[in-house]
C-alpha cells in the first residue's frame, strides 16, 4: 500500500453537504472525491504558473507580439474566424 498523509481543511456546512451527497450518488468515500479534486486543482494550477513563467521568460528574452498584432487577432477570433496566432519578434 502506499503511503498516505491527512489534510485538515476548514469549509463551509453546504460545501460538506455537497461532498456528502456526492459521495453517495457516486458510492466514492469523501477522501477519494476531495483527493481527486485537489490533484486537478493543483494539475490545473502547476500548468497555469508553467505558462505564465514561460511567457516571462519569452518576454525577458524580448520574444513579444506589438498591441496593434494583439489587438487584430483577437478582432479576427472574435467574429469566429480560426486565424493562427501572431509570431512573437524580438523588441
Amino acid at each position: 500500500m502506499s503511503e498516505r498523509a491527512t489534510v485538515t481543511f476548514h469549509t463551509t456546512p453546504e460545501t460538506k453537504a455537497r461532498l456528502d451527497r456526492l459521495a453517495n450518488l457516486t458510492r466514492r468515500s469523501k477522501s477519494y472525491l476531495t483527493n481527486e479534486a485537489v490533484e486537478r486543482y493543483l494539475a490545473e494550477e502547476e500548468a497555469f504558473v508553467a505558462a505564465v513563467e514561460e511567457g516571462i521568460a519569452e518576454a525577458d528574452a524580448g520574444a513579444v507580439i506589438s498591441h496593434a498584432e494583439a489587438n487584430a487577432y483577437l478582432r479576427r477570433v472574435s467574429t469566429g474566424a480560426a486565424p493562427s496566432a501572431p509570431k512573437p519578434r524580438r523588441a
